[in-house]
């Protein structure tokens, strides 16, 4: 099992003496879905700062179902991820020019970049959103700060994602709590939806974005935590999965190897429905991924399976309980996907469950 491991708070160089003025407010994370769930940590602390101006979000239309019951938020503007690839700038060039003159018609006083990448960085310059904040080089990429009017000099440069986020508040003179998750809002019919699925279920969630599938664990794994959790505790298995092609058969695979110590979840109406599902878990096991972020959100603690990607970077929020699971193989973190991945392979079942036997005990305690 890694170490505990502990993000150090993000300290400023410098820090604006007061909040500056503003009545409309453009946050800036396009994507991809966990890291706009990791924003969303970020943003009481905003709201609180600023309790009457109004705050929309600019995000991609891929992920902008991780802003759904944000407390708060007064808007959300989704952009299509094509219209974002600069590989083809001639392709929707109209539709880009569109969505810049909108942007401009709602007279923001200010945008907070919290992606801080080139895109980003241009879209609030073009829509002529006077006061644009961001990270300086450290944290920011491809030169964005360049068209930034004020850089916050958060540091150090390795952060988990949730205090370089808080770093971006602070600047501004805003608070953000590392201990307890921002509110939620979930709809009647999204709790009403999940209210005939197994209460207090281990939820394991073995599929990945298309893009990410070094990530995965392998699923006769997943099967054999299920059986000896089943075993040692009762406690059943749910297995879920999600629109990303090939998750479903991911799914099937652990319970088809479970022998009755699992069942596959349901397909979830939306998001809010799948953190409704979420919330009723004891547990949740799975990669570094969107679902583990939703997890946090409502308070659900986590085992998570780590191989090629930054576990400090990616852990997460500190406020729930967690434990970490990976192994130094020498050549990580990474981002490949060099196959087989000895990274992911060398975490072992018997440290899997007996994580997740430490925090359903601990949680046990606390309820």
């Amino acid at each position: 099992m890694t170490p505990e491991l502990t993000s150090p708070r993000a300290e400023l160089l410098s820090a604006l003496p007061q909040p500056l003025p503003a009545e409309r407010i453009l946050v800036i994370r396009l994507g991809a879905l966990g890291d706009v769930l990791r924003t969303r940590f970020a943003f009481p602390g905003l709201r609180a700062l600023y309790p009457d101006a109004r705050i929309d979000w600019l995000v991609e239309d891929r992920a902008a179902a991780g802003l759904a019951g944000i407390v708060g938020l007064d808007g959300v503007i989704q952009v299509p991820r094509s219209l974002l690839r600069w590989r083809r700038p001639w392709d929707g060039w109209r539709r880009l020019t569109r969505l810049v003159n909108d942007l401009r018609a709602r007279r923001y006083d200010l945008a907070l970049d919290f992606h801080c990448i080139l895109k980003s960085a241009l879209l609030a310059w073009w829509a002529g959103i006077p006061v644009r904040v961001g990270y300086d080089g450290t944290h920011a990429r491809e030169g964005s700060q360049r068209f930034l009017t004020h850089q916050a000099r958060v540091r150090p440069a390795h952060l988990s994602r949730f205090e370089r986020n808080a770093g971006l508040v602070r600047y501004l003179g805003g608070q953000v709590s590392a201990t307890a998750p921002p509110p939620l809002e979930l709809p009647a019919e999204a709790r009403r939806a999940v209210e005939g699925l197994p209460a207090n279920p281990i939820v394991m969630h073995p599929g990945t974005s298309a893009s990410t599938r070094y990530k995965r664990w392998d699923p006769a794994r997943y099967a054999e935590v299920a059986v000896q959790l089943q075993a040692r505790i009762g406690a059943p298995s749910l297995v879920t999965w999600g629109p990303v092609a090939g998750e479903r058969e991911c799914a099937e695979a652990v319970v088809e190897r479970a022998a009755g110590a699992a069942s596959l979840g349901p397909r979830t109406a939306s998001l809010a429905e799948f953190l409704a599902l979420l919330a009723r878990a004891r547990l949740f096991m799975g990669s570094d991924s969107g679902p583990l972020h939703l997890a946090s959100l409502v308070g659900t603690p986590a085992v998570v399976l780590f191989g090629p990607t930054d576990p400090l970077e990616n852990a997460p929020f500190p406020g729930v309980p967690s434990r970490i699971l990976q192994h130094d193989v020498g050549c990580n973190p990474c981002r490949r996907g060099c196959p087989p991945l000895p990274c992911m392979a060398a975490v072992q079942v018997e440290e899997a469950v007996r994580a997740a036997l430490e925090l359903v005990a601990a949680r046990t305690l606390v309820d």
